[in-house]
């Protein structure tokens, strides 16, 4: 299974890359290094481990036979690195209201690139929310999202690197979802690896 949801994931940032390219007129590629799925009370320890301090975090709430959030969790650092390199500002140092739009349009094409993959190749409609973005620690995002919907048990974490230019950025992609909802998705990416392989 983690084989398969890699390469779908693969194949949505490849239609997010092309996005953010056409977008910026800079050449930019998406890579998926690791995906893990962990149960949603080890999540706060794991993000701890893997992103300190401070995170821009654009969420987007989907829905349809597969439903939870989906979130791009960039730290402090990379967020505003990876502004500088996305509009030529080499003096920005904090979050005004250009660098949220940056980072929210970035995490919305992500995300919708990922989501609008996981529909079309899995065969089921999945709709979304217009993504919000919070500047705070990676807890309190988190501890956010799981106040709002109690159902949601299970987290997808992908490791996500940009390459702009010479530069890297890594953040993490994080796809919440309740029990029901990582059965089906399980249940469909077999579906979608039989009719590769066939």
């Amino acid at each position: 299974m983690s084989a398969a949801l890699t390469e779908l994931i693969n194949i949505g940032y490849a239609r997010a890359a092309l996005a953010l390219s056409d977008l910026t007129g800079h050449r930019i590629a998406l890579e998926v290094p690791e995906v893990g799925i962990h149960h949603i009370q080890e999540i706060a320890s794991k993000l701890q481990e893997i992103i300190k301090g401070e995170v821009a975090g654009v969420n987007q709430v989907f829905s349809g036979p597969i439903k939870g959030n989906a979130i791009l969790l960039l730290d402090r650092e990379a967020a505003l690195h990876l502004n500088r390199l996305l509009t030529d500002r080499p003096d920005m140092a904090g979050f005004d209201g250009a660098a949220r739009e940056v980072i929210t349009e970035v995490g919305n094409i992500v995300l919708n690139a990922c989501l609008g993959a996981f529909g079309n190749l899995l065969k089921v409609q999945v709709a979304f929310t217009v993504p919000s973005l919070q500047i705070e620690s990676a807890q309190k995002v988190l501890k956010t999202i799981t106040i709002h919907d109690k159902g949601l048990e299970y987290a997808l974490i992908i490791r996500t690197h940009f390459r702009i230019r010479v530069s890297e950025v890594s953040g993490y992609l994080m796809i919440i979802l309740g029990v029901t909802s990582l059965e089906t998705l399980i249940g469909e990416l077999k579906k979608w690896e039989g009719r590769e392989l066939g």
